[in-house]
């Protein structure tokens, strides 16, 4: 083997790279929408808390739902290249409908109520199609039992994280700035980040998103009807899935709330089927159960989680203190300039020497402009720091919607951390279901640490940022001993047969959590009492204890079941 040959296994693929960047400004677009949308519904659609909260769950349960008719269109008709190609410019076309949303609800509040639906509706069928295709991508790009592959992973979960840390950073400070009226900046920001998505996609995928011998992956399946390929029927269909979501979303969030029924009576009847199947082994039927099992319990953890995005944008806007007011010296600004330039610099230097080839020209190009482009733009922005009359910038306060940017900041700076522990704690790895378990626990303790910050504090008066930045940290630790341990779980348990269908109740697992979510959120004492099960919530204190009850009560459960899981996965060693 060449020194060519053992130089190019060591290295990932382009293809990942290509991914990765799809990946990423896609999830700029999702997080950084969903960062400002309850606080667009609740000042400038001028919805209450509990309608916005509503909402929010049933738009957020929709989204985990359609991934399921998206791969299924995917894998039978379509192919991963067109369903991403589609699925992405349908949120795109959601988010500039958003945008002229953002635009008009002020002079038209009638014609604005229904491109908001409509936005919305188009986001949620445009994810069914592009966030089941683009992981299954990844693997594909890697020969069976290459080792590289979970390395890919990583890399590629460091795009979903970088993604969803600049985009509630940059749609905070576009979108919200105070005035309802700049929401729609943020929007436009998601719809051109999705854009920029389908660009790197439908130009560098053929050529780089191959297998290991090169064929293009991701093609439409060699079996599919020619008709599914027609171009009016593929729009019609399209067109089609969008207006069901956004009925669905309008007569779930306004008429009747029939989603967790829906998602509830799908996830019986699922498994229903599955157990009622005679050629399951005992063994199978046993690893099913624990899929199940842990499938119920990560509701109470996403449920919980996902506050972030609703009740816990309310808290940080209202009663959490966001002021900075710091004067930081420029000459801070320029070094700190100066090193980006300088490490930007070695990129375009790298990246030029990588892709010399003439066969990589195109991508060589697309690469030196995007990084000239960005070092253009700092030293014009240094150029204005320079010449601006002033010692010192001053930063004085933080948008609310932009502690969304927490928890992938600190998924990128823990992840590390805990893919080391694991392998440093050697034998005494716990199981998958005690880290799961692990996981409800630190987002109990997450809330714990935020009901101690406002206990005994009077509306209105706000609270040190910390609680905040504390509770996002214990999350994140809890997200990851769960997340990442339950989705392997189910690859490792599933039978060959139910594969699919169990990935499907992770899901609807996950859409069920998104749902009740927002219900939960619903109950966000907003100068009144709310009551779940009977529990009054008089204030913020009494609210966030609801969750440590939730997740620790769950928690303690599961820690009580994980020898019992054990033994049900019939393991020779620990997963």
């Amino acid at each position: 083997m060449s020194q060519t040959q053992i130089a190019a296994q060591k290295s990932h693929p382009k293809g990942l790279y290509i991914l990765f960047a799809t990946e990423m400004w896609e999830r700029f677009n999702y997080y950084g929408m969903r960062a400002v949308l309850v606080l667009f519904m609740t000042k400038a659609l001028v919805f209450d808390k509990a309608f916005a909260s509503n909402l929010y769950g049933s738009y957020t349960g929709l989204v985990y739902l359609t991934p399921l008719i998206g791969g299924f269109i995917a894998d039978r008709y379509w192919g991963n290249k067109r369903s991403i190609i589609a699925g992405g410019l349908l949120m795109a076309m959601g988010e500039f409908i958003l945008f002229f949303c953002g635009s008009l609800y002020a002079s038209n509040p009638g014609l604005s109520s229904v491109l908001f639906f409509s936005g919305l509706g188009f986001m949620i069928a445009g994810n069914g199609f592009f966030k089941p295709n683009i992981s299954s991508l990844v693997g594909q790009l890697y020969p069976d039992g290459d080792r590289r592959k979970d390395a890919a992973y990583t890399i590629f979960y460091m795009g979903i994280n970088v993604g969803g840390a600049l985009g509630p950073i940059v749609c905070a400070f576009l979108g919200d700035t105070g005035d309802p009226a700049d929401f729609k900046w943020a929007f436009l920001a998601g719809g051109i980040a999705m854009l920029l998505s389908v660009i790197v996609q439908w130009i560098f995928q053929e050529k780089y998103v191959v297998d290991p011998q090169g064929k293009s992956l991701g093609l439409v399946p060699a079996d599919s009807p020619k008709s599914f390929s027609n171009p009016l029927l593929v729009g019609t269909g399209l067109a089609i899935l969008s207006a069901l979501m956004i009925g669905l979303l309008y007569i779930d969030a306004t008429k009747f709330s029939f989603l967790t029924y829906l998602l509830l009576a799908s996830a019986i009847f699922i498994i229903v089927f599955i157990l009622s199947d005679k050629t399951l082994t005992k063994i199978e039927k046993e690893r099913v159960i624990v899929i199940l099992i842990v499938s119920f319990f990560v509701i109470f953890f996403w449920s919980a989680f996902e506050q972030a995005g609703a009740s816990l944008t309310f808290f940080a806007d209202e009663q959490t203190n966001r002021d900075l007011n710091w004067d930081i010296p420029k000459w801070i600004i320029y070094l700190l300039g100066i090193a980006i330039v300088f490490y930007l610099g070695l990129l375009l230097k790298k990246a030029t020497s990588a892709l010399a080839g003439s066969f990589d020209k195109q991508l060589r190009i697309t690469v030196q402009v995007l990084l000239a482009a960005a070092i253009g733009t700092l030293v014009y922005l240094m150029f204005q720091v320079a010449t601006n009359g002033t010692s010192s910038i001053f930063i004085g306060t933080i948008p609310a919607s932009a502690f969304a940017s927490l928890n992938s900041i600190y998924v990128v700076s823990f992840a590390p951390v805990f893919a080391w522990l694991w392998i440093k704690m050697g034998k005494r790895e716990p199981s998958s279901p005690t880290k799961m378990a692990i996981g409800l626990m630190l987002l109990a303790l997450g809330y714990l640490w935020i009901a101690q910050g406002v206990d005994g504090v009077q509306p209105g008066i706000k609270v040190s940022m910390i609680w905040l930045l504390g509770m996002y940290a214990m999350h994140t630790w809890g997200e990851l001993c769960l997340s990442p341990i339950g989705l392997s779980l189910v690859n490792k348990l599933a039978p060959l047969k139910y594969a699919s269908l169990l990935m499907a109740v992770w899901f609807l697992a996950n859409a069920v959590a998104n749902k009740f979510a927002g219900v939960l959120s619903a109950l966000y004492p907003d100068g009144k009492s709310t009551y779940f099960l009977g529990y009054e919530i008089a204030n913020n204190y009494d609210f966030f204890l609801l969750f440590v009850g939730m997740a620790g009560v769950a928690s303690l459960i599961l820690f009580g079941l994980t020898k019992k899981l054990q033994k049900m996965m019939h393991e020779k060693t620990e997963v």
